[in-house]
């Protein structure tokens, strides 16, 4: 990281964990070979070029759980159980970079949200999948409550218990999301 001069958190500081999270956290990541080769009249890799669609992730949050025994029970809401909603989205090539969100799930430590997203991807060499866990707040900013970024090159189809990290990049004791990889 010294070598990007990454100061303070935040989701670049989460983009970066998530690219070396690739080859096994090593910090090393091959380039793509669209990034290394050049065409045969000269021309390299366009991120702003239209490209078409090489494949299609399909992302299912089915629930969350682990947040009652890592915060405590008045963390959230002083009054109530906390209301949670997902972020799911694609860090990439601008035509690829897109965010969707679920439904918000009122008074529970348990989230049950059962909802599927997908994500046409041109460029999946270079995507990221972001994922942001909040607390609704009707009076104030909505409460941070966990976030992860996987390469999606990397990503396994089947469903999958997801760690969560906190704002500083720091993998959660218990936070987990239950989602399913696919490519369709």
């Amino acid at each position: 990281m010294v070598a990007f001069n990454m100061q303070g958190y935040g989701r670049y500081l989460w983009l970066m964990h998530g690219m070396f999270r690739a080859n096994g956290g090593c910090g090393y990541i091959k380039k793509p070979d669209l990034l290394m080769n050049v065409g045969p009249d000269g021309n390299v890799f366009d991120p702003k070029a239209k490209y078409l669609v090489k494949k299609t992730l399909k992302v299912t949050v089915y629930m969350g759980d682990g947040w009652h025994l890592d915060f405590k029970q008045t963390h959230f809401d002083l009054y109530s159980p906390p209301d949670f909603y997902t972020r799911v989205g694609i860090a990439g090539v601008p035509a690829d970079t897109l965010t969707k969100e679920t439904k918000k799930i009122e008074d529970n430590w348990t989230p049950v949200w059962n909802e599927v997203f997908t994500f046409p991807l041109t460029v999946p060499e270079l995507a990221l999948l972001r994922v942001e866990v909040h607390e609704y707040d009707m009076t104030e900013k909505d409460d941070f409550a966990g976030q992860t970024c996987l390469p999606v090159w990397e990503l396994k189809q089947g469903i999958r218990a997801v760690p969560l990290f906190d704002r500083k990049g720091d993998k959660m004791d218990s936070v987990r999301l239950l989602m399913r990889f696919e490519f369709v």
